[in-house]
């Protein structure tokens, strides 16, 4: 008999839609068991994505989801995760010791897609993933400040790679640890794109489950070598609701698509404006932009960031709001967005290309 109600606790978890990734917890992205242990049932919930903060949240939401069938004893939940590498663009193959490479673009300079980045990134540290940013934006790097990192420079243990220089639990490399903050880049492309490739090539990052890029704006050199180059499990797409805006994000959404890079979602950020003196709302630039664009293009919408002053003042001073007020509705919104992205990415399904041989065909001499 209590093998039969293990079996329907089972059936009825399955119909459970997991919050981060809008799917039920049957389907592609995480792993359930239920024993029976004597006394109590026992669930044993494997995610794929980072849940070490969150974990305790879905435990209860689980608790409430079984209230409602009739049990001899109760539930006793256990919540583990598990991040594994995923499909990569065609004839490439994941980086050595990184799992996912996510990259995280807006087409148009100014949106806060760098605010966004390092926020969400933090995000996933706080739940227990490893995690590393790269800055990719050669031309104007942000992460050192955003990071409290200026005047930072990385170390070399064997002369032939760089360290990540730490903070907040994070690991980075930019191109502003290797030259001045106030230093002109006025490098032409291909300079450019070999600095990228040391870059992610030659910096040792160690274990990683996420290596969120920081994209330049546009749809140039960078963006083309990432893409085309680098084994991309997935793309963010940061814009604000403002037409402008919109436009060069829709460039952004459809390079990626062409080149089979999943778009894991669009972030609107500068959602809104609330007045701190009397609380209006404020939409400053337009209603609903995002949620328009990922319905257009048929990929998830992940939530909305505001235009709020803090969020600013945060990261100019090396805190960004997930580290400074990690409490706050402003860092609640920015975790929530990160957990949808890595659940998105987890439902996707597991690569398995690290499981085939490499074939190369020389040419006769």
């Amino acid at each position: 008999m209590s093998e039969k109600i293990a079996e329907d606790i089972h059936s009825h978890l399955c119909k459970f839609i997991v919050p981060f990734t809008k799917t039920a917890l049957g389907s592609v992205g995480a792993s359930l068991n239920v024993i029976d242990e004597g006394n109590t049932y026992k669930a044993t919930i494997t995610l794929g994505y980072p849940s070490g903060r969150s974990g305790k949240e879905l435990i209860e939401q689980l608790t409430a989801f079984c209230a409602s069938i009739d049990l001899d004893k109760a539930v006793n939940f256990v919540v583990d995760w598990s991040v594994t590498s995923h499909s990569v663009q065609h004839g490439l193959k994941p980086l050595d010791g990184i799992s996912n490479v996510i990259a995280v673009a807006s087409g148009k300079g100014g949106v806060g897609k760098s605010t966004v980045t390092v926020n969400l990134a933090l995000a996933l540290a706080q739940e227990g993933a490893r995690i590393g940013i790269l800055d990719a934006d050669i031309y104007g790097p942000s992460q050192p400040r955003m990071l409290g990192l200026l005047g930072s420079r990385p170390e070399t243990a064997d002369g032939k790679t760089l360290e990540p220089i730490e903070a907040h639990g994070v690991k980075a490399m930019s191109i502003g640890f290797l030259v001045y903050e106030r230093q002109p880049m006025a490098w032409r492309g291909p300079m450019v794109t070999s600095a990228l490739n040391q870059m992610i090539g030659d910096t040792h990052w160690g274990e990683l489950d996420y290596l969120v890029v920081d994209m330049p704006p546009g749809t140039g050199d960078i963006q083309l070598t990432l893409s085309q180059r680098v084994p991309v499990s997935g793309a963010l797409i940061v814009t604000t609701p403002q037409d402008v805006s919109l436009a060069d994000a829709r460039k952004g959404l459809e390079m990626f698509q062409k080149v089979n890079v999943p778009i894991l979602g669009v972030i609107e950020n500068m959602s809104s404006h609330i007045c701190s003196n009397c609380g209006h709302e404020e939409r400053i630039f337009g209603y609903a932009g995002g949620e328009k664009l990922a319905a257009e293009y048929d990929v998830p919408f992940l939530g909305a960031i505001p235009l709020d002053f803090s969020i600013r003042k945060n990261t100019d001073e090396g805190t960004p709001t997930v580290v400074a007020e990690p409490n706050t509705p402003i860092a609640t919104s920015y975790r929530q967005i990160a957990l949808l992205a890595s659940g998105q990415l987890a439902a996707s399904g597991k690569d398995y290309s690290r499981l085939f041989p490499t074939i190369t065909v020389e040419e006769d001499k």
